[in-house]
């Protein structure tokens, strides 16, 4: 059983004196006898495949959605990045075309990993790879990492959720960078209360954020918001491994956003009923794509 209480869960970890990812990574096993580490780690590999394609296919290639509403976001990013006038460093500005090319590869109806949802897809991906790349980090490394995410978003879904209909974008967006933010911090070397203190703060500054997709589909604000998300989760690692501790513990955190999401109107979750949905721009968005089907 994976420990939800985070509190008894870091004590465990440096007790046991092993890492979120291995920590996961056991729960993996406990869960099916006959399955191995390695089979574990070879879907995970699968996985980390997936994101790669999705997080560059958008920067090679102009990519459009279906409904026809947005794209090539990520391929006109990633040319100003290497026009070298972009104000954000490599890791940043990488990481917002990947998480942006992601959510376009996603919106466009091809494979991503829903990693929590699909409308999160570009943020874990986008903030491991992107940090990966500038750090020279080997697969096995990137592999852990994202098992250290996948431990994190465990704890949310089981003690709030990952769903943008129960909770809001601050369920999906703002659980992907908590997710991200950890992963971050173990691949850089960083310990657990690291981690947690990263998801922590990462998660905090996502607060309130309500899901208000226009037309209904995972496309406006929802793209833009995965670039965003990744720079939360960039950001926040970079504090917690220098020494930054949130002030209210992570769990906690967890637990205010369930509130937080039950507190929302329906209006404000996934419903389109609400947000940027019913702006006048947002309603005309809505009746071209109608319009066009």
């Amino acid at each position: 059983m994976f420990e939800l209480n985070v509190e008894k869960l870091l004590i465990e970890l440096e007790t046991d004196q092993i890492s979120i990812s291995q920590y996961t990574k056991n729960h993996e096993l406990s869960l099916n006898k006959d399955i191995t580490l390695d089979e574990i780690r070879k879907g995970m590999f699968k996985s980390l495949e997936v994101m790669r394609d999705s997080t560059s296919k958008g920067m090679n290639e102009p990519i459009n959605s279906v409904s026809g509403l947005t794209g090539s976001d990520s391929y006109k990013y990633t040319e100003y990045i290497k026009s070298g006038k972009s104000i954000c460093g490599d890791v940043v500005s990488f990481a917002m075309a990947m998480a942006l090319s992601c959510s376009e590869v996603n919106a466009s109806m091809n494979r991503i990993v829903a990693c929590p949802t699909a409308g999160s897809c570009g943020i874990v991906p986008a903030a491991i790879l992107s940090t990966a790349k500038k750090y020279n980090k080997t697969d096995d490394e990137i592999i852990d990492a994202l098992f250290t995410a996948g431990g994190i978003g465990l704890i949310i879904g089981a003690k709030a959720s990952l769903s943008g209909a129960e909770g809001g974008c601050q369920a999906e967006c703002g659980s992907a960078a908590a997710m991200g933010a950890a992963a971050i911090v173990e691949l850089m070397g960083g310990t657990p209360k690291m981690a947690f203190h990263a998801a922590a703060i990462a998660l905090k500054n996502i607060l309130g954020l309500v899901c208000d997709p226009v037309a209904g589909l995972v496309e406006i604000p929802c793209i833009k918001r995965n670039a965003s998300g990744t720079v939360n989760a960039i950001t926040c690692a970079d504090l917690a491994l220098s020494g930054v501790e949130s002030y209210i513990p992570f769990g906690e955190v967890v637990d205010a956003m369930y509130d937080i999401g039950k507190n929302m109107s329906v209006e404000l979750r996934e419903t389109a009923l609400g947000g940027l949905a019913v702006t006048p721009t947002g309603i005309a968005l809505k009746k071209k794509v109608l319009n066009k089907n």
